[in-house]
């Protein structure tokens, strides 16, 4: 267990003394975790790298390793689990797959296949256990996009919908299955980067779509924005910049107060490329890259670094108190803010 002790002086008049431990809850697993979804504090499925996928529902205690039989070699990128019996994932790279399991993960049945070569799912996020979406990057500059409404059994190409051809060089991220972001009403929120980056926006379940600028740094195929998350309809964040330059800040994290229509930078930012965040609450921030995690607790306007210890995604439970955080060789940690 590590711990974490500092005095974080955001202006003359506020101190704030805390401490924060990372905990270790799985190491040592030959899988890059990429996909993360806290149900509860007890219920926690992973995903990743050689066909991986990992659940417990003891809070990390005792884990169980699946290779879903038939996908040894894929990279499942994104995992949306419902309880301990129901998760669907989602893989990177050609042929594409959605599965899903009914049964906690010893059977999984293939509800979505394309082998088109250039097909690449990034995302995937729910509306509730029946309505859902998933993204990917374009087929002839036209953004991938599918929808279910049976609690993923079937998905439809609603591509169609997006009127928006994306530009040249501009796709998605697949670093942590967090460039997409529902809330309740049929939001969704969609970013993309590369060449060039953007906030595809739809409030009536992806029928018809909003395009807003992304100003966070862009113009190579290595950077944009890897990571987004809203508090509520208004109110978020976006984190990335450059993964092979990871320890460099610049321009990387950007704040929301319209939904996405502007962004503005925050007085400190997060302390290098970062492909995870998330809402604690309303102050309280969290950010995670190869280069390390930072804490905001003034609403992303400033941000502390706490940890040099490299992940992939951080994400707090649906339900409890759980910060989930994941990375390389079957890492799993839970950070604790006391």
């Amino acid at each position: 267990m590590k711990k974490i002790l500092w005095c974080l002086l955001m202006a003359p008049f506020f101190c704030a003394a805390q401490s924060y431990y990372l905990k270790p809850l799985n190491e040592n697993t030959k899988t890059s975790l990429r996909g993360l979804s806290v149900v509860s504090d007890k219920i926690i499925w992973v995903s990743g790298s050689n066909g991986s996928v990992g659940k417990t529902i003891d809070g990390g205690k005792n884990w169980q390793w699946i290779e879903p039989k038939g996908y040894e070699k894929l990279d499942f990128r994104d995992i949306e689990a419902f309880d301990d019996k129901q998760a669907i994932i989602v893989n990177a790279g050609s042929p594409a797959y959605v599965l899903k399991t009914i049964d906690g993960g010893t059977n999984w049945t293939g509800h979505y296949k394309n082998v088109d070569s250039a097909i690449f799912l990034d995302g995937l996020g729910f509306w509730d256990k029946n309505k859902g979406i998933i993204f990917g990057d374009p087929i002839k500059n036209k953004m991938q996009l599918l929808k279910t409404v049976d609690a993923g059994k079937t998905w439809h190409d609603i591509s169609s919908n997006l009127k928006v051809s994306l530009a040249k060089g501009e796709a998605g991220f697949a670093a942590s299955g967090s460039t997409i972001k529902t809330l309740a009403g049929g939001k969704v929120w969609i970013s993309t980067g590369g060449m060039v980056s953007n906030i595809y926006y739809s409030d009536d379940y992806g029928r018809n779509w909003n395009v807003f600028k992304c100003p966070i740094l862009q113009g190579k195929e290595t950077t944009g924005p890897f990571s987004m998350d809203l508090y509520n309809s208004k109110v978020g964040v976006v984190v990335g910049g450059d993964y092979v330059q990871d320890k460099i800040n610049t321009n990387n994290v950007l704040l929301t107060s319209d939904g996405g229509q502007t962004w503005e930078k925050p007085i400190t930012p997060v302390f290098g490329y970062r492909s995870g965040v998330t809402y604690i609450n309303a102050k309280t921030l969290v950010a995670t890259g190869t280069s390390g995690t930072d804490l905001s607790v003034d609403g992303g306007k400033n941000w502390k670094h706490i940890s040099d210890q490299s992940f992939n995604t951080v994400q707090k439970g649906k339900k409890g108190k759980a910060i989930i955080l994941t990375g390389e060789k079957g890492s799993v940690y839970q950070l604790s803010l006391n």
